[in-house]
């Protein structure tokens, strides 16, 4: 395999693992939260993402990206908890066919026209620790091999091609009740939060990436367990009513 295309391969396969995580967590939260203040995020993410790109170029290689990690990490672990918290409490009261509209227990969270400031930090912190991932991936592969131009062709390809999955796959992700799918958002923002958080902290997961699966469904499975305890508390089952 000659340089140029293991280049484009390696950054075009990191890129878009970084580009998974970061599509995953914009298109949860425009479902859950609404699009206009998300799309406004990832798009202010990608604007400074692009602002601190050609400012610092090859720079970003020898830049921690560790305290990033730690604060952006920190930040989607308070917001998914209180999600996770939400997600469970709804999915327990309406049950896994949820709720599909906006009910009156949901308050103006979902219909409220003025910006979304939970939406629009958590799109914009997503978009651009992820998109500061794929720089950091083309900037040292291309500059070590001598290919900058072929690893940041592999990088926007990657992302051009995962947020274009994303954006086709977003009309079936709204058809998921609203309270299942605040519930699976918290689990994910959680998921990552923690993930990232501790990298900050400079611990070392077991498996790199692989972590993230078992993260997933720690989360998921707590998540079941609590919403079974709270269905029995909300039918009367337990003693705690």
């Amino acid at each position: 395999m000659n340089v140029v295309l293991f280049v484009f391969l390696t950054t075009f396969l990191a890129s878009a693992v970084e580009a998974i995580e970061m599509v995953t967590i914009v298109v949860g939260v425009g479902a859950t939260r609404g699009w206009r203040s998300t799309v406004i995020g990832a798009a202010a993410g990608f604007a400074v993402l692009a602002a601190i790109v050609l400012i610092l170029g090859a720079a970003l290689s020898v830049i921690p990206i560790g305290g990033v990690r730690l604060v952006v990490g920190t930040l989607l672990l308070i917001f998914g908890l209180q999600w996770l918290r939400k997600g469970i409490v709804r999915v327990a009261a309406h049950g896994f066919a949820g709720i599909r509209e906006a009910h009156l227990d949901e308050g103006a969270e979902w219909t409220r026209p003025e910006m979304d400031w939970t939406a629009f930090v958590v799109a914009f912190k997503g978009v651009l620790l992820e998109g500061l991932e794929v720089a950091f991936v083309v900037v040292s592969f291309g500059a070590s091999a001598n290919q900058l131009g072929v690893a940041v062709v592999g990088g926007v390809s990657a992302v051009v091609l995962i947020g274009g999955i994303g954006l086709g796959i977003h009309r079936l992700v709204v058809r998921i009740p609203r309270s299942v799918l605040q519930l699976v958002v918290g689990v994910l923002l959680t998921t990552f939060g923690s993930f990232w958080a501790l990298e900050g902290m400079g611990i070392d997961w077991p498996l790199g990436d692989g972590a993230i699966i078992g993260l997933l469904i720690l989360y998921g499975v707590t998540a079941l367990s609590y919403i079974a305890l709270e269905r029995r508390r909300v039918l009367g089952l337990s003693p705690g009513t």
